[in-house]
């Protein structure tokens, strides 16, 4: 039996990922016992043996109860996006980087040889311009944001606090979510979302980017897959896979037009509003990881053409 924490419980991904190991009751091959669920405010998740840690997760106090009950996987998936990360760099700091320093802290005063697996939701933030054609695993990041800097300063201490044996962590590198779920989102990758659900949902969407922006994206589906993957890795993390690139899918902003026409009618393009001139080019995105690490450790990818970024958001709108 396993029991299992998730920080960041209410927000998009760590919703999905509480409902999913609600539905499955299991982590992998283990039942699952018990699952607390801790943010600043509770949601109306509930299932059986379930629990909630309401506070800030910057706060020992708040983390110190969720770690009373020594979770076997700690999930950390509390974050603020990039376009609020570096318009309001303290919060940023606070939500981005003080909860995971407030975490594995919590995790080394509990003592006892406690030492849960933290698996950490990190971004491909953390690479700066200029960006290589292809980025591989030897691409040393470089952030050039705040957003990025917050998550390589989460990664570095997740890795300090596991060389000490303190935890057993992992960060992933996710791609850019889409198709995000929710309100239209404003600054960096956020149009990769609006382009396709805002049209889905017969409203108007602002494209701020030239047709050739090319970048890395997954679906909602696929980062909780890869999120629940790393917690069932066997065996203790090895050091030099403390903080992976995830898979994705490379495509364009035309690609994903196109494939938005051919699943909706080309009507929909219509409703898309293109800034004149384009606020991003092609410069300004990585466009394609290589992931070799995490593909050779089994991560899963769900996705594999810009049509299953429409159909993924389609069934979940419209479930049969």
């Amino acid at each position: 039996m396993a029991s299992v924490a998730i920080i960041g419980a209410s927000g998009m991904i760590g919703a999905s990922l509480a409902r999913t190991l609600i539905t499955r009751g299991a982590l992998g091959r283990e039942r699952l016992d018990a699952l607390i669920l801790s943010d600043i405010r509770k949601s109306d998740i509930e299932g059986e043996a379930t629990h909630w840690v309401t506070g800030d997760a910057a706060d020992f106090e708040t983390i110190d109860r969720l770690v009373a009950s020594r979770p076997d996987v700690i999930f950390h998936v509390a974050a603020t996006a990039m376009g609020q990360a570096d318009s309001n760099f303290s919060i940023g700091y606070h939500i981005n980087f003080d909860t995971v320093r407030a975490t594995v802290e919590a995790i080394r005063l509990a003592g006892d040889d406690y030492c849960p697996r933290l698996v950490h939701a990190s971004s491909i933030g953390v690479y700066g311009a200029p960006f290589p054609a292809l980025i591989d695993d030897a691409v040393q990041p470089r952030p050039d944001s705040s957003y990025g800097t917050q998550k390589l300063m989460s990664e570095a201490i997740i890795a300090d606090y596991s060389r000490m044996g303190f935890v057993d962590g992992i960060c992933l590198r996710l791609p850019t979510i889409a198709v995000r779920p929710g309100e239209a989102t404003h600054g960096n990758s956020g149009f990769f979302s609006n382009i396709i659900r805002e049209p889905l949902e017969g409203r108007r969407a602002v494209l701020p980017a030239s047709d050739d922006v090319r970048h890395w994206l997954a679906s909602p589906e696929t980062a909780v897959a890869q999120l629940i993957h790393a917690a069932n890795l066997e065996g203790p993390i090895p050091a030099e896979a403390r903080a992976l690139v995830m898979p994705g899918v490379s495509l364009t902003v035309e690609v994903l037009l196109a494939a938005l026409a051919e699943r909706a009618g080309e009507d929909l393009l219509s409703l898309i509003d293109r800034t004149d001139p384009p606020v991003y080019g092609p410069q300004d995105f990585p466009a394609c990881f290589a992931a070799e690490t995490a593909r050779n450790l089994g991560f899963p990818l769900l996705e594999e053409r810009a049509v299953d970024f429409i159909d993924g958001f389609l069934r979940k709108r419209f479930p049969a």
